[in-house]
């Protein structure tokens, strides 16, 4: 898993949870003024600096120890990279690690319901250290997630460029949906899922390592449609109380995912 996560993060594939999307409340979406106060629009071109970088990772680990916040960082690093397409060759069109996230309409997209709150819980961060890109940001922050929650460290190459207007998000369908009907007249949930990590440039093996990272984190029904409104171990938290968790130690990163799902 730690040797898959490696070569996740140099191809900025950093994090992952998200296998399951918001399909179910595509009709419930926060409005544009909801989006723009949680990071806004700014256009400026944001250039990371090594001693900025720096600075903005402590930051980051205390608002993670403070809030219990790993796995929604993680999951908006997966969902920022997740729309990266190999067989595109010019930026932003071939989305990935980019920061696009942060911009109205992506944020808005069905699969990324709830994330607007990862969004404004790095908007402190980001607004503090201009000297840091939004794309390595987000992904700095879910490598800090990682290992906060006992993962693996993660050593990340910085210096991604960001998308500079909300017309540069990638479009809606990039990301995998939870259930079907499936897009593109697949009937499979595994052929569904080669489909969209395929097109990232991963293979079987990756796509399972990197659905190991369920390992972490809950889901809402107001968030996926999915799970429970609380089960015995998330309705006193830590953090916001409430949801269905993948395992029973849902803020540890190791290997509970893969038991429970061959249980």
């Amino acid at each position: 898993m730690a040797q898959t996560g490696h070569v996740l993060a140099n191809r900025q594939f950093v994090g992952a949870q998200g296998l399951k999307s918001a399909r179910a409340i595509r009709g419930s979406r926060p409005r544009r003024l909801v989006i723009s106060n949680a990071v806004g629009t700014q256009t400026a071109k944001r250039t990371t600096k090594k001693e900025a970088l720096q600075d903005a990772r402590e930051d980051v680990r205390e608002l993670i120890k403070s809030k219990h916040c790993n796995p929604i960082l993680v999951r908006v690093a997966w969902h920022d990279s997740g729309t990266y397409d190999k067989d595109i060759a010019e930026f932003p069109q071939r989305g990935g690690a980019n920061g696009s996230i942060r911009f109205y309409p992506e944020i808005t997209h069905a699969a990324n319901a709830g994330l607007p709150v990862a969004v404004k819980l790095l908007k402190k961060v980001a607004d503090k250290y201009d000297g840091v890109s939004y794309a390595d940001l987000f992904q700095m922050a879910s490598a800090q997630a990682i290992e906060l929650a006992g993962g693996p460290h993660i050593p990340l190459r910085y210096g991604r460029t960001d998308a500079a207007t909300e017309e540069e998000c990638a479009p809606e369908g990039r990301l995998p949906d939870g259930e079907g009907p499936f897009p593109g007249g697949v009937t499979e949930p595994g052929d569904h899922l080669r489909k969209i990590f395929y097109r990232m440039g991963l293979n079987d093996q990756e796509i399972v390592a990197l659905s190991g990272a369920h390992t972490l984190g809950r889901v809402r029904k107001d968030r996926s449609g999915f799970g429970k409104e609380k089960t015995k171990y998330t309705e006193k938290g830590p953090g916001t109380p409430g949801g269905t968790s993948w395992t029973i130690e849902w803020l540890k990163f190791d290997n509970s995912y893969f038991k429970v799902c061959i249980a």
